[in-house]
């Protein structure tokens, strides 16, 4: 019988969106037969900050039991699949704050031949959500991986609209993730396992 496909969700959230979308993911990539692992990346504000602003102060104690993620969660996985908010067109500075402790594993060329995928949250529209993904897609081509997106291979994506990955408007955090969103995460999950169990077989994994 042939080993599980393994899939890492590495994601950031400070007040829940992007999380309820890592969740979906999960499902997703469990639903279709993959190993997963939830990982939230380490929080840099301080907790003046987080105190401030009461949806954050409750979204770090609802996840508080999540596990953080390590460069072994890289290491072990077929399939990455990251998640942030967009800061200015960007992906938040708390996932890229992870993803600039990966030198090691790069430079021993342990990323390589993975399947990556992203997924992403704004507060407005039309606020960066292609151009986070796109330039999150940066990195992977570094490491050497292999980039999936849901594309249009649903329809339901001519509704999302975005073929770079899943995303979602949250007006400033007060509108949850809807069925739309949800469903193009969990499309870019049954891809990314998809193509990574083909990859793994045919690489005798």
């Amino acid at each position: 019988m042939a080993a599980q496909t393994k899939v890492a969700v590495i994601y950031y959230s400070a007040t829940g969106t992007t999380y309820q979308m890592a969740q979906a993911v999960c499902e997703a990539a469990g639903d279709a037969g993959a190993d997963v692992r939830l990982r939230k990346v380490r929080e840099l504000a301080p907790d003046e900050a987080i105190r401030s602003n009461s949806g954050w102060e409750a979204h770090r104690l609802e996840t508080q039991d999540v596990p953080e993620a390590m460069l072994d969660d890289l290491a072990w996985a077929d399939v990455v699949i990251f998640g942030a908010p967009t800061r200015y067109g960007i992906i938040a500075a708390q996932l890229k704050q992870f993803i600039d402790t990966s030198g090691p594993l790069w430079a021993q060329g342990a990323l390589a031949n993975k399947v990556y995928s992203g997924f992403t949250s704004t507060g407005t529209l039309h606020g960066g959500q292609e151009t986070t993904l796109t330039s999150l897609f940066n990195v992977f081509y570094h490491w050497g991986g292999i980039v999936v997106t849901p594309g249009y291979t649903d329809t339901s994506q001519f509704i999302a609209g975005n073929p770079y990955g899943a995303s979602h408007t949250s007006n400033n955090g007060e509108i949850a993730p809807d069925s739309v969103a949800l469903e193009a995460c969990a499309l870019t999950a049954r891809r990314a396992v998809q193509i990574g169990t083909a990859l793994k077989a045919g690489m005798g994994g």
